[in-house]
């Protein structure tokens, strides 16, 4: 018989039992929860970033209950443990462990937010730098770069020989800040630059992000 709209999530509320099988579902969707945060993240981004309040709204609370709840049906041990279960819980325990989870969705998804305005924060700061002082390494973003005859060269080790001799100051910085531009516009995330060692062939400056799994060669 097909089994109507709604009636997985009515079998929680019918069948759940003793105290410690509530402890042990609301400890299982937690921890459930908790590993879940990329696959929660994953979805918060295709909600495009944003989501009204109220347990219809959430993202991922409805599956983790479902999925708890069909884990503790499969062990061993479900036969003797059906046997136990005392009286219908009542939907209010249900809803708790319903708000708990609600409230756990919630704070992964602000401290994601709250990294994200971080790099925000960071990546400002580098671009009024770059404008605003001397082209600052964006390897060690410490010392500046010295920039003569194709030579590109930071105290901190950084030696490129530029594929372009004519490379400037003035034109570095405009790549530095076109690509770093470029990439935000679909990343949040501040990418990081390294130097390629090259072997056959000259060392080359790298812009790549592990969030968005991206690279591009600046110079």
């Amino acid at each position: 018989m097909a089994e109507r709209p709604g009636s997985r999530h009515h079998s929680l509320y019918k069948l759940i039992g003793s105290p410690p099988w509530k402890e042990a579902f609301r400890q299982g969707c937690l921890e459930r929860m908790r590993n879940s945060r990329d696959r929660l993240l994953s979805k918060y981004r295709q909600a495009g970033g944003s989501m009204s309040g109220g347990a219809q709204n959430t993202l991922l609370v409805q599956e983790v209950m479902e999925e708890e709840w069909n884990a503790l049906q499969s062990v061993e041990s479900w036969p003797q443990a059906w046997a136990q279960l005392e009286e219908p819980m009542d939907l209010a325990v249900l809803e708790e462990i319903q708000q708990e989870l609600i409230d756990q969705e919630q704070s992964i998804i602000s401290e994601y937010e709250k990294s994200l305005q971080f790099d925000e924060q960071c990546l400002s700061v580098m671009l009024a730098e770059w404008e605003a002082n001397p082209l600052i390494c964006p390897v060690c973003t410490k010392y500046n770069l010295r920039i003569a005859g194709g030579l590109v060269v930071c105290q901190c080790g950084l030696y490129i020989q530029s594929h372009s001799p004519e490379v400037t100051e003035q034109k570095l910085r405009a790549c530095l800040e076109d690509s770093v531009n470029e990439h935000s516009a679909h990343c949040p995330h501040t990418p990081e630059f390294s130097v390629t060692e090259g072997t056959e062939e000259k060392s080359c400056l790298l812009m790549s992000c592990l969030a968005c799994d991206t690279w591009a060669v600046i110079l």
